[in-house]
């Protein structure tokens, strides 16, 4: 194997790839030398814990589950949830496992696609996922606009996006330690919405509204809990179930957000197990716990609801806790639930700025992407990858001219294929990747986190979620409900994938890993390795000093905010 870095998509930009010993009593700036203008790994453990959270709870899960929840029934909502979150587990396993192992800088995920698996599928996976995450940006954007329109109509929708995307612009050009202060906060608000909105459940369902009636679950006794939709009697009710699970698929967000942050994570081999490991609690307790709540508080049936999703109410105006607090004519609880919203939805923005514009970054310092997106300004932040990511915000002014509702779908439509075949990729990513360990003789057993139930896991969930890609858009199909725009946002990037991914196999004649011997497992952990003992050196030195010299540090840092 070689031992330069043969330019995997972020694989590492060091001179040397084995593994680190300390074989100077210098800093080790003479054993190793660093591109200039490279990130930096300064995200601390309270906000890698806290982006793990936040990562995966969106505005869709307040307001948008709403529409599940009238196209399904409570029971088809709860079972979509609950059954979405296994092969979610599984994706967030097989990823934890290899980004754990390999926390490099980029899109950890992409790279491993190229060095694992084939070069042609790294570049085709990494474009995937820059889409995925620049068109979740406007969705965002648009989404916010019809938050701030809860309140007023009497303004121009162009104002709000303008504005917002000029903060992500001024929080996302800043050190990388200043998004994740951002996001640390943000991702509070986040969590605090979903355990409120939980206990308001609970509290109310027992008796604790304006009205004291214990309701409990009446809503699943006079209300069939499992609606038919498009066609009548079981088939009805499948195709309900089918949509609450196609809606799971874009709802629930998988691994990939923390991944994202492994490359510049202090510490990462330390600290991402734990991040990654508190996925199904997360999981089970925000997404499952949140379906099986707006069941409990709303009838499926409720006209409130049918008329705020027909008539596209703005904000909180259409979600299912809105609607409940209205039935029991609490007045000032929706407005504190919109303001919530909109924290949740620009860290939502926020966060997919970021991961889009390492994403570019990571095909810039690979050749994959012109070189300027690989600049890096003295923060450690690549700008111009930043400044093209946020372009796509653009979109998002599609809503001057068309219904927020109708750009809302399209790109709903959009990210649901990308995401589905983000997760392909990760999951056939994992197979090789276990495949060349095994060959290699490498000890999984030392591994800070291990997928369970493997191989076999991983492969049947990777034949479900394939299906799924296919499956998501199939409505379209249907008699009378043919739309192009409808198919070209479903299937669009299916195409344009495979596309990629045969012009790149032609244009570079790229071979696929077929001998496991040879897969690069290497490269990238020396700058892990020399990351970890230089903060063991500087651990140990701390520990040295006197301890008046510590208290004075801690008091400085406490003063001037210094790290």
């Amino acid at each position: 194997m070689s031992s330069t870095n043969k330019g995997g998509l972020g694989g590492g930009s060091l001179e040397k790839t084995e593994p680190y010993s300390d074989t100077s009593s210098s800093t080790g700036s003479e054993y190793w030398k660093y591109e200039e203008g490279r990130t930096h790994r300064k995200l601390k453990r309270r906000q890698i814990e806290l982006i793990a959270i936040g990562g995966t709870i969106g505005v869709s899960l307040f307001v948008n589950i709403g529409t599940s929840l009238k196209t399904g029934g409570c029971l088809s909502l709860l079972l979509g949830f609950m059954i979405w979150c296994i092969p979610i587990l599984e994706i967030t396993c097989c990823c934890a496992e290899m980004v754990c192992y390999l926390p490099i800088k980029g899109a950890p995920f992409c790279v491993f696609a190229e060095r694992f698996v084939d070069e042609a599928f790294g570049v085709m996976a990494s474009w995937n996922f820059w889409v995925l995450e620049c068109a979740l940006i406007p969705f965002e954007l648009t989404l916010f606009n019809t938050l701030i329109h809860f309140w007023t109509d009497g303004y121009s929708p162009a104002i709000p996006l303008a504005i917002e995307l000029a903060i992500y612009f001024l929080i996302n050009v800043a050190a990388v330690k200043w998004y994740g202060e951002a996001e640390f906060w943000l991702c509070i608000g986040k969590v605090l919405l979903a355990v409120g909105l939980m206990f308001f459940t609970f509290i109310t369902m027992v008796g604790g509204n304006p009205d004291h009636h214990a309701f409990g679950f009446t809503n699943w006794k006079h209300t069939p809990v499992m609606l038919e939709y498009y066609h009548l009697g079981s088939l009805g009710r499948f195709q309900g179930f089918l949509a609450c699970l196609i809606s799971a698929s874009y709802m629930v967000a998988g691994p990939e957000y923390l991944s994202m942050a492994a490359g510049e994570t202090i510490n990462p081999r330390k600290i991402l197990p734990g991040a990654f490991r508190g996925v199904f609690f997360r999981l089970s307790t925000f997404f499952i716990g949140g379906a099986l709540c707006v069941g409990i508080l709303c009838n499926a049936k409720d006209p409130l609801l049918l008329n705020a999703i027909a008539a596209g109410l703005p904000g909180a105006g259409s979600s299912p806790y809105t609607i409940a607090m209205h039935n029991m004519r609490i007045k000032v609880l929706p407005h504190i639930l919109n303001v919530m919203l909109l924290t949740s939805c620009f860290s939502a923005g926020n966060s997919y700025t970021f991961c889009s514009s390492r994403t570019l970054y990571g095909l810039a310092i690979a050749g994959r992407a012109p070189k300027i997106f690989g600049y890096c300004n003295k923060q450690g932040v690549p700008i111009f990858a930043v400044l093209v990511s946020l372009a796509w915000g653009a979109l998002g002014f599609l809503q001057l001219n068309k219904n927020a509702n109708t750009v809302l779908n399209w790109i709903i439509n959009l990210i649901t294929a990308s995401q589905l075949i983000n997760y392909c990729v990760i999951l056939f990513t994992y197979l090789h990747f276990r495949r060349a360990v095994l060959a290699q003789r490498i000890d999984r057993s030392a591994f800070t986190f291990k997928a369970w139930f493997q191989p076999y896991a991983c492969t049947i969930t990777l034949v479900v979620v394939f299906i799924m890609v296919w499956l998501q858009g199939y409505t379209v199909f249907l008699p009378g409900n043919w739309s192009l725009d409808t198919f070209l946002f479903s299937y669009l990037m299916c195409f344009v994938d495979i596309f990629i991914f045969v012009v790149w196999k032609i244009y570079k004649r790229t071979k696929y890993r077929s001998s496991p011997k040879d897969v690069d497992l290497t490269t990238g952990l020396a700058e892990v390795e020399f990351h970890e003992h230089t903060l063991e050196r500087k651990r140990l030195v701390y520990t040295k000093v006197a301890r008046w010299e510590r208290w004075l540090g801690q008091i400085t840092q406490f003063l001037f905010g210094k790290d």
